[in-house]
Formats: C-alpha cells, structure tokens, sequence
C-alpha cells in the first residue's frame, strides 16, 4: 500500500466492488468494506461503459477508457491503486495512483479523478481500490 496524499492521512480500507445498478437517470456503483457497504451516484453513461467492461463486451471502437488505459500501457505506466479520500455531502472525491518506469526509477503520480472514472481503471487493470477510514465512517450503509 502506497503513502497516501497530504488529506490521506487516514487509515486506508480495502474495498470490493459488489454491483453495478442502473436507471435510466443515474448509475449506482455499490462498494463494500467487511464493515459495511455504500453507493457511489453516477450518470447513466458511466454506468454502461461500466457494465460493457463487466460483461466483456464487444465495442466496436475504443471508448474514452479504453483509449486512456492504451495511453497508459504505451507509456509504460500503469494504474496500481485507487483512493476515495473525501466525501462531501453526496460527492466522493478520488484519486488514481499511476506508477511509471524509466530503468530502475519508479515514478508515482497521483491524479485527481472522479471514483466512477476511477473504479472503471482499476477494474481494468486489476488494480486494488482503498477508501479512507474517514471516509468509510461518513458513508451511509446499504443493505443487501
């Protein structure tokens, strides 16, 4: 696990992806810690691009996540975590933690993204996603 951000100080939860819900006016992304469960809102094109990667559906070109995850590999880099660091009101706030090599130096860079965005990269890249401790204390539990 990496050193977090300066608003990171938090202890970081491991979260797992649970399921996908969709309407037509928005998408409900549901994560969950062994402690409890909690919805991220998202428009709706979010939620389809989300669930073509689930379902491993043919796209007949690349979408803007595809394209960024083709920047990523050609430029050696790749996405290695995901972290909500901060809710406000209904508003999650993420970061996307990017590790490049260039020889024996590792780069990390961090990224301000939005956690549907985040979750769709991680997901592709098998990359693990964390929310603060804070953060997980502050959402609203979802029951099954």
């Amino acid at each position: 696990m990496l050193e977090g951000h300066s608003d990171m100080l938090s202890e970081l939860v491991l979260l797992s992806f649970d399921k996908v819900m969709q309407t037509r006016a928005y998408t409900v992304i549901v994560l969950g810690s062994e402690e409890k469960k909690f919805a991220i809102y998202t428009d709706p094109s979010t939620g389809r691009t989300l669930q073509l990667f689930l379902t491993g559906a043919e796209k007949p070109r690349p979408l803007t996540h595809d394209l960024i995850n083709s920047i990523l590999t050609s430029l050696d880099a790749k996405v290695i975590q995901v972290v909500i660091y901060d809710m406000q009101d209904t508003i999650y706030f993420a970061r996307l933690f990017l590790e490049q090599s260039d020889g024996n130096i590792r780069h990390i860079v961090e990224i301000d993204a939005r956690p549907s965005d985040s979750i769709i990269m991680a997901l592709m890249n098998n990359a693990p996603v964390y929310c603060t401790k804070d953060v997980l204390d502050k959402t609203v539990a979802i029951e099954d």
